[in-house]
């Protein structure tokens, strides 16, 4: 299956020629390893892999013992894998480089050498948990991975032409017309499968949700074993969080309470935890922004977030697990949305997701006042244009799960912060419009904001 991380490899090979390695970094399960090795194989003359998970513990030694010795490290390194290395023609790949710290203390000396290019692999839970006694590479480039997009599944359903008539249409503003419909229902199936690759080539060769549903749970079986095992001190709070975040996306504001969890809990208390969560890409976090101006960071309220799940897919199989699996009924609701006590958690779930895979930051507006419920609003998401100006930065998004509904908090932040709100942003069900300043787009093109 294509992925775009592939592209953005081209770019450093040809832009750093040598002169840094790359960390691939990401959750687990989205296919880190698999697009290295691919990249590995049809862009180089040769490349050595190097699965830390599999290493004999011999190779972990030599990069103990002679990381002032390069020649035979490198000679030994060929010989052990059977593969010879041609100078600027070959990659070597560390994956699971989290495993031996010392390899990737190693990079700057090897970046250094200059014979040879240098991947890397890693999940972030114990990428940090092992460097705490080595030298970080200043030469080492880090890209991050996510579970694929919709265009990516679009491509791994092989329609990608469909991909570039909705891309088509937005550019140009138009709606898709006749074509809308196929495209939601694919949208909704992305949505359901969710983004991680094993699920969506489960998907792809059986259209079974059964064995879907099932992939999805052994994913998510890894990530309450890897809490367990990385989360060391916070490993009961961990998990807490992890298990409240369907309940805790049910609700209306969809606002994390850690009441919840425990009374009179205070966020100081559970800081590391929500931070853990996020640096494994288990979750997104959404924070509170108190004033939606020039700088949305300058205005997050750490205390007040939103909490979603990074795949889509595995919250559904993460909030319907009364019986250790969901239904093929419930996925058949899912698919014509049916299903509309939980379809708002799904919609804005995705949504969150995909904003994140575009490379924004998410941040959400919620003002309420004791004395005046005039000026209550609650806005989904607030995103700062790629250009900072003096005025007219900030663009506010609603997501709406259901055909029916009132767009009051929008036009109270539209008219109470004109001089900075521009391109307000309605992400819905129905197809593309333009009326009375907003802009209505379908879930499948919340990508291309």
């Amino acid at each position: 299956m294509k992925r775009k991380i592939y592209n953005k490899l081209k770019e450093w090979k040809l832009r750093s020629d040598g002169k840094t390695a790359i960390l691939i970094e990401g959750a687990r399960r989205i296919g880190k390893s698999y697009i290295a090795e691919q990249f590995a194989r049809n862009e180089y003359e040769s490349f050595l892999l190097i699965d830390f998970n599999k290493a004999k513990r011999v190779v972990w030694d030599w990069f103990d013992n002679y990381l002032d010795d390069l020649d035979t490290l490198l000679f030994n390194l060929q010989i052990e894998y059977n593969v010879k290395l041609v100078p600027r023609k070959s990659v070597v790949v560390f994956d699971e480089v989290q495993l031996c710290p010392r390899a990737r203390s190693a990079i700057k000396y090897l970046v250094a050498d200059g014979r040879f290019d240098y991947i890397e692999t890693g999940s972030l839970i114990s990428i940090k948990k092992n460097v705490k006694d080595i030298l970080i590479p200043s030469e080492e480039e880090s890209v991050s991975m996510y579970p694929m997009d919709f265009e990516e599944f679009l491509m791994a359903m092989d329609e990608e032409l469909l991909w570039k008539f909705i891309v088509s249409c937005y550019e140009k503003k138009n709606p898709l017309g006749g074509i809308h419909r196929k495209a939601l229902d694919l949208f909704r199936t992305y949505m359901i499968v969710g983004g991680m690759p094993q699920a969506v080539l489960e998907y792809r060769n059986s259209r079974d949700f059964d064995r879907v549903d099932h992939v999805k749970r052994m994913i998510l079986q890894i990530y309450n074993n890897d809490i367990a095992k990385y989360a060391d001190s916070v490993e009961h709070k961990v998990q807490s969080i992890f298990d409240a975040i369907p309940s805790q996306l049910m609700r209306h504001e969809k606002k994390f309470r850690l009441s919840a969890l425990k009374k009179n809990a205070s966020y100081r208390d559970y800081d590391d935890s929500f931070f853990w969560l996020a640096d494994s890409r288990i979750v997104n976090i959404c924070y509170n922004c108190t004033e939606p101006n020039v700088g949305l960071r300058l205005n997050m309220e750490r205390n007040t977030l939103k909490c979603y799940m990074a795949d889509t897919g595995l919250l559904i199989s993460h909030s319907f697990n009364e019986n250790g699996s969901a239904t093929v009924e419930l996925y058949q609701k899912l698919l014509h949305g049916k299903l509309e006590v939980n379809e708002g958690m799904l919609v804005e779930n995705i949504v969150a997701q995909m904003l994140i895979s575009a490379g924004h930051k998410l941040f959400f507006y919620s003002h309420y006042d004791r004395n005046d419920s005039s000026d209550d609003m609650e806005i989904d998401f607030l995103l700062a244009k790629s250009r900072i100006t003096s005025r007219h930065n900030i663009i506010p998004i609603e997501v709406k799960s259901s055909q029916r509904y009132t767009l009051t908090s929008l036009r109270k932040l539209m008219t109470k912060y004109n001089e900075y709100v521009t391109e307000p942003i309605v992400i819905h069900s129905a197809d593309f419009a333009v009326k009375d300043g907003i802009t209505y787009l379908p879930f499948y093109m919340t990508p291309l904001i």
